[in-house]
């Protein structure tokens, strides 16, 4: 699969001004201002989220026909409710409760069917910052904008919700692979950096430490669709020419985010994006799973606050591939490496795969020079 992003931003981003976008997922209150100064743990709005209502059949529980289901209940037709309270009881010595399930307001009766549904009460849901930052933008009712001098690395492709934590570097060399013994106590509430790939052992390990994010450069398709259970899903469709997600609503959160910086298989991470990450060992961070492959584009990406923020850019600078530009290859044989570019085709080149493209010529770390396609160059600088 291809991982040439046409939006033209770069893959590693040292000193700028991340935008954080925090949404509420339902109409609610937003607890801060425009210009106030927030920590990760704030929280910055709040809204009541509705639960799917409980449908109960007390027909069956008490043993008794449908039509007299209205003569056994405690309560009637929008009245309140508590969790465990005596719904409904049949008569007779020996006779049966029912319990409610949820608090919440009874919402009907069916004398046909013997069933009872009750509209559990609206749970609080907390949206909090995740960033340290400064409010740039509020949506009343609905969002947050967060800005914050950091350096950012984007993905190929992640799984998860925005989650924060503290960087902590667990592989000494991009080609590392993670084993499970390696994550352990120390791990707990850590966004961890990996190497070349993880395995879905080590993946279930870090859920079970509380591990917040993963960041490596390759996991094999295999071994994600074992931690996710993915395996027996129609949806997830892979192949050398299409490749779509899971539909998400089908699997349960695991609590864990996962960030790829390179694609499928065990890739070692791209040295540069190594080396930034290995730098902010110890820092607070941001992992941002969502990816989103039609347009609007949404690239997975790990937000690093810097604690000095002079120098920081207020926007990226697009990328321009130009004779000299460092470049990462996308391409299968070399994917994550480092090159440089030596010229670009004025139109269609033979490549090695034998057919006429736009194409760059770049050399290689190790001195070797390639005739690659356009769309397999990602500029880094």
């Amino acid at each position: 699969m291809s991982l040439y992003i046409p939006e033209g931003l770069p893959p590693i981003i040292p000193n700028a001004m991340a935008r954080i976008e925090r949404h509420l997922p339902y109409p609610g209150e937003i607890l801060v201002r425009q210009g106030s100064r927030v920590e990760p743990e704030d929280t910055i709005a709040q809204a009541l989220k509705p639960e799917p209502p409980q449908i109960i059949n007390v027909a069956r529980a008490l043993g008794i026909p449908p039509n007299q289901v209205y003569r056994a209940m405690r309560r009637e037709v929008h009245n309140k409710v508590e969790a465990g309270q005596v719904l409904a009881r049949s008569s007779g010595l020996l006779g049966r409760n029912c319990l409610a399930p949820v608090s919440g307001m009874i919402a009907n009766i069916d004398s046909e069917t013997g069933y009872v549904t009750i509209a559990p009460d609206p749970t609080e849901y907390r949206l909090q910052a995740t960033v340290r930052g400064l409010v740039m933008e509020v949506v009343p009712y609905e969002s947050v904008v967060i800005e914050t001098p950091a350096a950012q690395v984007y993905g190929a492709f992640g799984v998860g919700e925005e989650r924060s934590g503290v960087l902590r570097l667990l592989a000494t060399d991009p080609s590392d692979v993670v084993r499970p013994e390696q994550i352990d106590a120390r791990s707990a509430y850590a966004i961890l950096i990996c190497g070349a790939g993880i395995g879905a052992a080590a993946l279930r390990r870090a859920v079970q430490e509380q591990v917040r994010g993963i960041i490596v450069g390759g996991i094999d398709e295999a071994e994600l669709r074992d931690f996710f259970g993915w395996s027996g899903i129609g949806g997830w469709q892979t192949g050398q020419h299409s490749w779509q997600w899971p539909d998400p609503t089908l699997a349960a959160d695991p609590k864990l985010t996962i960030v790829v910086t390179e694609g499928f298989g065990v890739r070692p991470m791209n040295p540069d994006i190594f080396e930034l990450l290995s730098s902010q060992d110890r820092q607070e961070g941001l992992i941002e799973g969502l990816t989103r492959l039609r347009r609007p584009l949404r690239r997975p990406r790990v937000v690093i606050p810097l604690t000095r923020s002079s120098g920081a850019q207020a926007e990226v600078s697009r990328s321009i591939l130009q004779p000299g530009a460092k470049v990462r290859l996308l391409d299968h044989a070399h994917l994550g490496e480092n090159a440089q570019v030596r010229s670009i085709s004025s139109g269609p080149r033979r490549v090695s795969s034998r057919v006429n493209v736009p194409a760059v010529e770049v050399i290689t770390s190790d001195g070797q020079v390639l005739w690659v396609p356009r769309t397999c160059v990602e500029v880094i600088a």
